[in-house]
């Protein structure tokens, strides 16, 4: 496979995987990262990280509207509810995990 096509099919996957959290704007970032490592805020951070190292200038309140498809503060008023109990305690387990593990 050409570069140029594995790029077109990478981007589409990428496209297709924002179509599908945009679909699920139920699923709250909280769970994402206690289930994969990895929220919508990362992938915002990833976005604008490989705007960057392109020269190009990227706000992380743009890169988030690329990845959230509207102002952030939008998308948590809408969507985002606080985190009960046992979603932060999962989370602080992960993350002393994650930081054990590099330690």
């Amino acid at each position: 496979m050409d570069t140029t096509t594995r790029t077109e099919l990478e981007a589409a996957a990428f496209r297709a995987l924002l179509a599908h959290l945009d679909k699920r704007s139920d699923v709250q970032n909280i769970d994402m990262m206690n289930l994969t490592g990895f929220c919508r805020n990362c992938l915002s951070r990833w976005y604008m990280e490989a705007a960057q190292e392109r020269g190009l200038d990227m706000t992380k309140d743009a890169a988030r509207e690329a990845i959230y498809g509207m102002p952030y503060d939008d998308w948590k008023a809408k969507h985002q509810t606080e985190a009960d109990a046992a979603q932060k305690a999962a989370f602080d387990k992960a993350f002393a995990e994650n930081v054990g593990a590099k330690g």
